[in-house]
């Protein structure tokens, strides 16, 4: 039998993941608040993130926060793209396209 252990939020993340749970709700239930303070939330949520180091504690409130780890994922596109995206339906995509093109060739 395995037993899961309980994740323990680091002190230093504690704001964090308030504001995370905030989004998480603000985004599914969008009439809950006004584009001013989901927008207000978001700002405060996404300079807590630039703060924080990605580390097994963060990526497993990201896991479990898919608004916040879309907003964290926003904030590092410039530098590391989908970082958190599977690559596994770009790469498919991208052969797909290939293929398509080499036929089209061929065809010609």
């Amino acid at each position: 039998m395995q037993t899961s252990t309980p994740f323990v939020v680091p002190a230093r993340l504690h704001s964090l993941v308030a504001l995370a749970s905030l989004l998480e709700k603000l985004d599914r239930l969008p009439r809950q608040a006004s584009a001013e303070q989901y927008r207000a939330v978001a700002e405060q949520l996404s300079m807590r993130l630039a703060a924080s180091p990605l580390d097994d504690a963060l990526n497993t409130i990201l896991l479990a926060c898919p608004a916040t780890a879309e907003l964290y994922e926003n904030l590092q596109y410039r530098h590391a793209g989908l970082c958190r995206q599977s690559l596994a339906p770009a790469l498919a995509a991208e052969a797909a396209a290939t293929a398509l093109i080499s036929r089209a060739r061929g065809a010609a």
